[in-house]
């Protein structure tokens, strides 16, 4: 995950932190790819991406890139509308309603891929360069 002083050896020594542009396209298209992998392996992987997805959009939604935020918000907005509409659905579900939860899950399946599917190639697309990033270093006190 660290990059080695040959990955970037103008910015060693300079107080600069090179963020390559193809670790925020992986950062930008980590939530398209929980999403995906959450509704094609609802048990476990569902219920697991629920409380991962908060870790992984509190980390980039404020990444120093802002498309990465972008793409994350965007995609945090669609499963979240989603899994809440199907909460507040399955409340009026009969019985056990296994058929009514296969449904959901099919409904679920039928937006949620396709929209995940067009951002991932979005953001394939899009233009990615390096940012350059100031590292705050703090002096001591010398008294």
């Amino acid at each position: 995950m660290f990059m080695s002083e040959s990955e970037f050896p103008e910015a060693v020594g300079t107080g600069i932190h090179l963020l390559p542009g193809r670790k925020a396209r992986s950062a930008a298209a980590l939530f398209n790819y929980g999403n995906i992998l959450a509704v094609l392996l609802p048990i476990p992987l569902g219920m697991l991406w629920l409380g991962l997805s908060m870790l992984v959009y509190a980390m980039n939604r404020h990444h120093p890139n802002k498309k990465v935020g972008h793409y994350t918000q965007q995609a945090a907005y669609r499963f979240y509308a989603i899994a809440g509409f199907f909460v507040a659905a399955a409340t009026f579900i009969p019985g056990s309603g296994r058929d009514y939860y296969l449904i959901a899950w099919g409904l679920m399946a039928l937006v949620l891929i396709p929209w995940s599917i067009l951002d991932l190639v979005r953001i394939r697309k899009d233009t990615w360069v390096d940012m350059e990033l100031p590292v705050e270093t703090h002096e001591s006190d010398s008294h």
